[in-house]
């Protein structure tokens, strides 16, 4: 596996990544409902993807495999999905590790996500601190969500 910029050719995979998460089925579905990562989002931001060996699932080298989106300004780790059937092989712990090295190279001492309720157990696990819960907002989001904090200066990993 390779983590590598993410480029606007990327687009449409990780779109499709995102519309096609298990993580959203059912109640959550509509969160992501119409979602959608543009070339002009990865040029605004630091978007990274993990890729495997082979053909992608458009022909294009490597399968994508997961991926984050960092916001520098306010930081934010806005967008980290990892592709249903790769999960539970280590991908989001070393997306996150990348994340917080990118961070760092930054000068971020600190990285808010607001978290998926069912991923609050994962961002705690590899060191995300509970920082606050942000409010529902219909019609999208009709559930309060987990804030968390990734500290990632100098001063600690966690």
């Amino acid at each position: 596996m390779v983590i590598r910029r993410a480029e606007g050719r990327d687009a449409a995979r990780l779109t499709r990544l995102v519309r096609g998460s298990a993580a959203y089925e059912g109640r959550y579905a509509a969160m992501v409902d119409g979602y959608r990562v543009g070339p002009d989002y990865i040029e605004a931001h630091r978007v990274f993807v993990a890729v495997g060996e082979g053909r992608g699932d458009s022909g294009e080298g490597g399968r994508v495999l997961g991926f984050y989106s960092l916001v520098v300004e306010p930081p934010e780790l806005d967008l980290m999905f990892v592709a249903d059937q790769a999960q539970g092989y280590g991908i989001g712990r070393r997306l996150v590790d990348h994340m917080r090295d990118e961070a760092r190279r930054a000068g971020i001492d600190s990285v808010r996500v607001v978290s998926h309720p069912p991923a609050e157990g994962f961002y705690r696990s590899v060191g995300a601190r509970p920082s606050g819960t942000v409010p529902a907002n219909p019609p999208a989001v009709m559930w309060d969500r987990p804030e968390l904090m990734f500290v990632v200066g100098s001063g600690g990993e966690g």
